[in-house]
């Protein structure tokens, strides 16, 4: 079983830049697709970034194509969201996935893993 935390948010000003981290326990996630997903309020949870094991691959939501750059360090079992140049449209919580396998799908429901999410608000 693994569990995941994500740590990182918090409240921002439009065009700041925020990191996201995820701490992996229970086993290693090295040979894991990582992924990070984010729902706002009165919406569907919506695929943000999702990144290969090796860290070959990278797959990113149109909207954040750009400005956010996920990264992983699979020597601490934890996976980044960098986010810049946000916008008040960022604002919900964000939550971090894992799914074995090679394949960087964006739907939330092919991801075993999840973590408890953490707020990320952009004011305007």
């Amino acid at each position: 079983q693994v569990q995941l935390a994500e740590s990182g948010g918090g409240l921002v000003q439009a065009g700041g830049s925020l990191r996201l981290s995820c701490a992996a326990s229970g086993r290693t996630v090295s040979s894991y697709v990582m992924g990070w997903f984010r729902q706002a309020p009165g919406k569907e949870r919506e695929f943000v970034a999702a990144i290969s094991a090796r860290r070959v691959n990278t797959n990113y939501a149109d909207s954040v194509k750009g400005r956010f750059t996920i990264s992983r360090d699979n020597a601490k079992n934890t996976v980044y969201l960098q986010m810049n140049s946000l916008k008040p449209d960022d604002t919900a919580v964000y939550y971090c996935a894992a799914r074995g396998g090679s394949t960087l799908y964006r739907s939330s429901g092919l991801y075993d893993f999840w973590g408890q999410g953490t707020q990320v608000t952009v004011s305007s």
